[in-house]
Parts: C-alpha cells; sequence; structure tokens
C-alpha cells in the first residue's frame, strides 16, 4: 500500500531524528537456556521500527539525500523467531527424537534388535527400574550437549540395576570397574559405593564418555567400544588395522566378542525406539516428569531417620539410593539424598528443623576391659573412623573407664533392607548351587555334631547361620544346611546378591577368584562341583553368587 505524500515526508523525519539520536545497540534474536529451551524474547534496538517497508516511488526528489552510516543501514528482513521446541508427555518420546547416530544395515545390529523384539516383558522390567532415575540421566545429557542414544546405555551395561555386579568387578547401573570409578572421582569405602549413586555415576559415566570421544575425534563408535573394552584395546586395533592397510571403522576392528555385540546393542535400541511403529515395538511409558530430586542433607544421618522425613519405607530410600552400604549415609559424604519430587518439600521442612546430632541416634559407652575400637566398632555397627572422629581420638587406643560417644542405628537393624549387617542376617536366604534344608535346633545339639551328620563342615555351617563356629545355639532356633544338589532360590528376593557367570583366566586359582569376589574356596567349590585336586583351566566358566554390595573395591 502507498502513503500519501505527507505521511511519507513525515515518517523520514523521524527516521532521520531517530538515526541522530538512537544509540547502537545489538539486537538478541534467540538465546538457549540451560534445559536447552529456546527463548523468544526478542531484545531488538529502537531502530526495529525501520523493518517498516518505504515506497521509494513516494519519497519527494528535491530533499537533500541523507547519508546514513553502514551500521545504521535500515534492514527490510524480519527477524524470525526460532520454533519453540515440541513437548512430550512421554520421556522416551523426547529421547526418540533425539537420536542421530546412524544405525546401518548390518547383520550384528539385526540380530540384537530381534532379541529385543522377542523379549517385550524384559523391556518392561528395564523400563520400571528406569523409571524413577531415567529423566535426570537425560537432563545430564542434554545439558553437555551429547548424543541421547547414551540414555539407554544403562540398558546395555546393567538393565537399569543399581546393584548390578558382573564378572568383572564392574558395579551400578553404568558398570564401573573399582579403578576406572575411582579414575573419575567415585569414592568407595565401608560406607558408600559411588559406583551405585545415580547422580554421581551418572556424572562419572558423562565424563568417562565425552573424554573417550575426544580421544577417538569424534568417532562415538569407537568411544563406545573403548567404554566397554578400555581405550587402549580399541586404540590397538586401529592401530593394527592401519599398519595391515585395512579400514578402521568400528565395523572392521577385531575386537572381544562382547564388545562387537555391546555397540550393536545400544544401536538396535535406538533403531527400536526411533522407528518403534514400524518394528511394532511397544515401549512402557516414562512420563517426562522428574520424579526424584537431589537434597543436600549437610552431614551423616540416619537412612530410617531420613525415610521418616520424607515419609518413606526405609527399602523405598534405599532403593533411590543403593550407594550407601549401611544404616546411615557416610560421614565423609556425598551428603546428598534423592528424594522422590512429591516429597521433597516435606523432607526439607523437617530436615531444617532437625539439629545435626539428631540426625543420629548415639550411646555413651563406658569403656570396659577388653573393649577395643574395632570390637566397638562391630558391636554398634559403625566404623572405627567414626568413633575416632567423633571422640576427636588421635590414635586407636582407649583407656578402660572413659565414655565414647557413639552413633548407633535409629531402627532395629533388620528394618535396614540393604545394609550390610542385614545383608549378613539374611545370608541363610542366599541362593546358592545347592540343596537348602531347614532345621530346628534340638535339646543336646551342637554345631559340630549337626556338621557331622549332614556331612557338612562345621565353619561353613556357621557361615551360612552368620555364627562363629564356637557359639552356643539355643533350643528351636532356625538353622539352614545347605548340601550338594539343585541350586535353591532365595524366599524373599535379596536383591544385592547377584549370579555371574566368570570366565578363568591364566594364573587364577581357587583362592585368587575366592578372595577377588569376597566369597569362600568351599563355597566356589560347592557352587561349581569342582575336585580341589583338578587344576582350573583358562577359559573354564564358574558360576558365582555374590553380593554386590560387600564389594566397593
Amino acid at each position: 500500500m502507498k502513503l500519501p505524500y505527507s505521511a511519507s515526508f513525515s515518517l523520514l523525519a523521524l527516521l532521520l531524528a531517530g538515526c541522530q539520536s538512537t544509540p547502537t545497540t545489538t539486537a538478541q534474536v534467540a538465546d538457549t537456556n540451560d534445559n536447552n529451551q529456546v527463548q523468544t524474547d526478542v531484545i531488538a534496538p529502537v531502530t526495529a521500527v525501520t523493518e517498516v517497508a518505504v515506497d521509494e516511488e513516494v519519497i519527494p526528489a528535491d530533499p537533500p539525500a541523507v547519508e546514513m552510516p553502514e551500521e545504521q543501514e535500515l534492514s527490510t528482513t524480519p527477524v524470525s523467531e526460532e520454533p519453540l521446541p515440541p513437548t512430550y508427555d512421554d520421556l522416551w518420546l523426547r529421547i526418540a527424537d533425539q537420536l542421530h547416530i546412524e544405525v546401518p544395515d548390518n547383520k550384528r545390529v539385526t540380530s540384537q534388535r530381534n532379541w529385543y523384539k522377542k523379549h517385550p516383558s524384559y523391556m518392561d522390567r528395564v523400563a520400571k527400574r528406569a523409571d524413577p532415575y531415567l529423566f535426570l540421566i537425560v537432563e545430564k545429557i542434554e545439558q553437555r550437549g551429547l548424543p541421547l542414544e547414551l540414555a539407554l546405555l544403562p540398558i546395555v551395561e546393567s538393565a537399569f540395576d543399581p546393584f548390578a555386579y558382573s564378572h568383572g568387578r564392574a558395579s551400578g547401573i553404568w558398570q564401573f570397574i573399582p579403578g576406572t570409578g575411582k579414575r573419575f572421582g567415585l569414592d568407595q569405602n565401608w560406607w558408600y559405593d559411588g559406583r551405585r549413586d545415580i547422580s554421581a555415576s551418572t556424572d562419572a559415566a558423562l565424563d568417562y564418555l565425552e573424554y573417550l570421544n575426544r580421544y577417538f575425534k569424534g568417532d562415538w563408535l569407537h568411544a563406545l567400544a573403548a567404554y566397554n573394552s578400555g581405550e587402549g584395546r580399541v586404540r590397538s586395533a586401529i592401530k593394527k588395522n592401519k599398519r595391515l592397510g585395512k579400514p578402521t571403522d568400528f565395523w572392521s576392528l577385531s575386537l572381544p566378542k562382547e564388545t562387537r555385540a555391546y555397540v550393536p546393542k545400544l544401536l538396535a535400541l535406538g533403531d527400536l525406539l526411533k522407528r518403534r511403529d514400524e518394528y511394532g515395538m511397544s515401549w512402557m511409558t516414562i512420563s517426562n516428569q522428574p520424579k526424584v530430586v537431589e537434597i543436600e542433607t549437610g552431614s551423616q544421618i540416619d537412612l530410617a531417620l531420613a525415610a521418616d522425613l520424607a515419609g518413606l519405607s526405609v527399602d523405598q530410600l534405599h532403593k533411590l539410593n543403593p550407594a550407601f552400604n549401611r544404616w546411615a549415609t557416610s560421614p565423609d559424604g556425598p551428603h546428598a539424598l534423592l528424594i522422590p519430587v512429591e516429597k521433597a518439600e516435606q523432607f526439607r521442612t523437617k530436615l531444617a528443623s532437625l539439629e545435626r546430632t539428631e540426625r543420629l541416634n548415639w550411646v555413651r559407652h563406658r569403656v570396659k576391659s577388653g573393649d577395643s575400637l574395632n570390637k566397638l566398632a562391630k558391636q554398634y555397627h559403625t566404623s572405627t573412623g567414626v568413633i575416632r572422629d567423633v571422640n576427636k581420638l588421635k590414635g586407636t587406643t582407649i583407656r578402660v573407664g572413659e565414655h565414647l560417644l557413639i552413633p548407633v542405628a535409629a531402627s532395629e537393624l533388620s528394618s535396614y533392607g540393604f545394609s550390610a549387617d542385614q545383608r549378613l542376617a539374611k545370608t541363610q536366604t542366599k541362593p546358592r548351587a545347592s540343596q537348602r534344608i531347614n532345621y530346628k535346633v534340638k535339646s543336646g545339639d551342637s554345631l559340630w555334631e549337626i556338621a557331622k551328620r549332614h556331612k557338612v563342615n562345621v565353619r561353613q555351617l556357621a557361615k551360612w547361620n552368620g555364627m562363629a563356629p564356637t557359639d552356643t545355639l539355643r533350643l528351636n532356633q532356625k538353622l539352614v544346611i545347605w548340601k550338594k544338589g539343585k541350586p535353591a532360590t532365595t524366599g524373599n528376593g535379596n536383591a544385592t546378591t547377584r549370579k555371574i557367570a566368570y570366565k578363568v583366566r591364566s594364573g587364577d586359582s581357587l583362592a585368587r577368584i575366592a578372595s577377588k569376589f569376597k566369597v569362600s574356596i568351599s563355597d566356589l567349590m560347592q557352587w561349581n562341583q569342582l575336585d580341589k585336586n583338578k587344576y582350573l583351566q583358562p577359559g573354564q566358566m564358574l558360576r558365582l553368587y555374590v553380593d554386590v554390595t560387600q564389594i566397593s573395591s
């Protein structure tokens, strides 16, 4: 539409006045916040009014031309706002729309894809385990700008089981071995194993994956292979192919069998998620909302007390915070707990009302003859370090008659379903490759007589029942006896005991394997029907039942 002559002249005058008085500013068209959400607020200079196009045909020829500075030339290009990112109700869809690693037409990928398609119940179990944690993991990955395929990696590593434990001593949903865990800042001690800390282990895993991606110059398949088998092994395979004049892509490398299947598993999962309709693959819905929030506690706290503050059972709290081995958080930190979002405000309010000394129960112990820090630590289910720190002891010497303050559990130990002490109490239900016999103690019984009658070792019998061989039995006390036979199953599903397969390596012995996994040689022999007079052979497969929270290093 053409403007009247007078209107055009007035507008030009306005524009000229604006050019003389308006300072130069820079327009910020769009920015990206921490959640990669595009902000569409446009901060533009006053000169943005010049976007209105002026028809040159109605401007008179006689007014003198005004020369405008180059940086303030009028632009007729409209400012375009970037579209808002899509919103999702289902977290899987949020992941699916951000999968970008190319999936080749490869028989290894096809094989893994077919397996997942044939096992929908397995995928449902994985989704149930992932539900509390997946949003947190996706947020951390997006904040770093990493491929969302990495959110699927815990399916391959651990099926999202925080207590997963492998024959290689890898633990947690990201399956860190002790050394790599320590390398990336995950503490492992009597109280706490950071490899099972959902938040900390996710940060460490992403740190490691970023390092591997840089190490292999942006090749994600090489980086993922190295996450499984180590960067040294992948580097050697690449160098070997270079020497032989062969391609160095992942598919051409000579890598361990596990690694050759590992990367295709992840690619298959990504393909099934991205093309779920095409494959007819159903993924159990996980809402695109945070389920947990990390709350600082500031100091050590009894898990039973923390659960009560949050309105949870101890087991519910412990499943969200599987890194803690005992009845309390670690005195040395981290001082933080994952709490359900709907319980967070209640937990914060009640926690703030407690003094730090009220976060643990205390006993005042008078030292007696024969007492030692080790003895007291075992008696009160704590550590010698805690007793020393609380009482400001410089060494391990304590004097008869002095008083010590010792933190103790607020509830019965049986209520701490994942503590080391409770796991020991549950040893009778630990699954073993043997036949279980329930036995009730009769008058005149002794451990030695019972062991002899059932042809088992007395030390083994004591261990199976959480006792010492010299302990006195009580009338009607219930014992379990394990004998050779079919593998037994636990009645209440001890969540921290895992059956693992171990391949014997050159130099291995029963003693070395038993020490590595903190089991007894006799258990190892029973589980595998081994003859102590025969040597183990490299490549031989052994079955072990391992308490994963007992092994932190």
